[in-house]
Formats: structure tokens, C-alpha cells, sequence
């Protein structure tokens, strides 16, 4: 697999030669011994004939080992390659079609690299290598910030070659926060007082204003974020201004603590039009 993009390119829906014509069995099968002479071939299973449900179990199995969130990074391709696990995208039109939207739809894929080295320097993020149709698929983004924080690369811009136009069936963000440049470790380290921050603010903005299909923001950091910070305060503003369900990843601990502070607003200023974001982050 070529370690630039991953090997899913349209030319493989035109396929329409069976992966088991590609790679016959080296095994015998159970009915059949060395001394059989009748020379009959046993008919192949009539896959598409199983319901969809028991198709995409099937398809989830055959995904199983494939990382939850994909990335530009080495050890992807390469574990893509060694299991073979793109090679049912070949098999036949209807197959391609829909196995790579099961694939493309039930996994997280991250908006900017951070793998080191010349894939977190690329201006061609994954997504930007991505034919549309399969860009259309997605449902799950993330958007990793920290990485850089004082001097980020130039491919993490928010344009039209990155493809999230195309992009109509995202519901939801999942914002994982590094670091958190405004704390007083920082300082004399930054290139200036809120430089990453409103990066990080207007990186998210693009995203929800080119995204619009995005229902829920959630938010995960590590220990050392804190929610009162600049960083998550100045991010909680951007998700307010389009009115976002918010939600809370596994990692930071944070869903418990801020369902408390939602219940309270809800108590003090009643349902209305108090949206949990605004509540949240006011």
C-alpha cells in the first residue's frame, strides 16, 4: 500500500472479478479428498443473498483490527497491507459500494496529521486524499489540537482543497486537547499571548461553518487542560455561536462535573432557549 493515501481508489468499484479468483485456496475443501475424480466444482456462496444486517456484521468483522480513529501515519498502511483488509473493496460493485461505506462511516477520521515528520508538515491531509464519494460516507471527525502550538503547520488550514464540502453526513466532532498554551508553563515559550488559541478558535469555526451537517462537539484533553482555560473556554465560545450539543469524551472526566452545571442553569433560568452549550461555557 502507498504510505501517501490510502489504496481505495475508484478504480476498484469497476471491479467486478471475485477476490477468491485472485487468490485460490492452497487447502481442501471438506467434501472434497485427493482421490475425488468427479471434478465438481462447489458453487459460491451467494453472499449478497444474506440480509444487510448480517452483510455489515460480516463487514465489521473484516474492519475489526483497523484503528478507531485513521490518521496519515506509517503504521496504518502498513497494517492495511499485512492484513489484506481494503482487499474486499475489489471484489464487486454492489461489495465496494457497500463496504466502503461501512468502512467510511463507522470510523473516526482525523482532520489535520500529527504523526511527526513530513505527514504533519503536509498541505494534503487525509481527508484531502479521499475521493468525494468516499468524503461523503464519514460521520465522525476529529480534530487533534496541541501538536504545534507555537508554530503550526501550514496544511492546517480550513479551504477548499481539504474537501468538507463534500463532507454531508458528519455528525459529530470529537475535539481532543494537548496542551493548553495560556498556562503559566508556557510562558516564555509561546509565540504571544492567545497566538494558538485564536488559531485553534478560528481552525474550529471554518470547520462548523463548512460542516453544517455536524450536530454534536465533543470535547476530551488531558489532565493538565483545564475547562476554565483559555484554550477550552475560547473553543466553548465558537461551539456556543452555532448552537452545538456538547458533548464529553472518556479521557478528561469532565461528563459528570459539567451535567451537574448544566442541571443548575436549567434550574436557575428554566429550559427556553438556554441551549447546553451556553450553558456550559457562559
Amino acid at each position: 500500500m502507498n504510505h501517501g493515501v490510502l489504496s481505495i481508489r475508484t478504480v476498484a468499484s469497476a471491479s467486478t472479478t471475485p477476490v477468491s479468483s485472485t487468490y485460490p485456496s492452497a487447502y481442501l475443501l471438506e467434501n472434497e479428498d485427493e482421490d475425488s475424480t468427479q471434478g465438481q466444482k462447489q458453487a459460491p456462496f451467494p453472499f449478497l443473498s444474506l440480509p444487510s444486517e448480517l452483510r455489515n456484521k460480516i463487514y465489521s468483522f473484516v474492519f475489526s483490527e483497523a484503528p478507531q480513529v485513521l490518521d496519515l501515519d506509517p503504521s496504518i498502511f502498513h497494517l492495511f497491507h499485512k492484513q489484506k483488509m481494503l482487499a474486499l473493496f475489489t471484489v464487486s460493485r454492489q461489495i465496494h459500494l457497500e463496504a466502503t461505506h461501512h468502512f467510511f462511516s463507522t470510523h473516526t477520521f482525523r482532520l489535520f496529521p500529527t504523526y511527526p515528520g513530513r505527514y504533519f508538515k503536509t498541505k494534503k491531509p487525509l481527508l484531502a486524499r479521499l475521493p468525494k464519494h468516499y468524503r461523503s460516507s464519514i460521520t465522525n471527525f476529529e480534530l487533534r489540537l496541541g501538536p504545534g502550538w507555537n508554530a503550526p503547520p501550514r496544511g492546517w488550514v480550513v479551504n477548499d482543497a481539504l474537501g468538507l464540502k463534500d463532507c454531508i453526513n458528519v455528525r459529530v466532532l470529537k475535539i481532543f486537547v494537548e496542551c493548553d498554551p495560556s498556562d503559566a508553563i508556557f510562558k516564555g515559550f509561546r509565540a504571544s499571548d492567545g497566538f494558538y488559541e485564536r488559531f485553534s478558535q478560528n481552525l474550529l469555526d471554518g470547520i462548523l461553518k463548512e460542516v453544517p451537517s455536524i450536530k454534536v462537539v465533543e470535547f476530551d484533553a488531558w489532565s493538565s487542560v483545564k475547562r476554565n482555560g483559555d484554550m477550552i473556554a475560547g473553543l466553548g465560545e465558537v461551539v456556543s455561536r452555532y448552537d452545538k450539543v456538547v458533548g464529553w469524551g472518556p479521557e478528561r472526566g469532565w461528563d459528570q462535573e459539567l451535567d451537574r452545571v448544566w442541571l443548575d442553569a436549567v434550574l436557575v433560568h428554566g429550559g427556553g432557549k438556554l441551549s447546553k452549550s451556553l450553558a456550559v461555557f457562559a
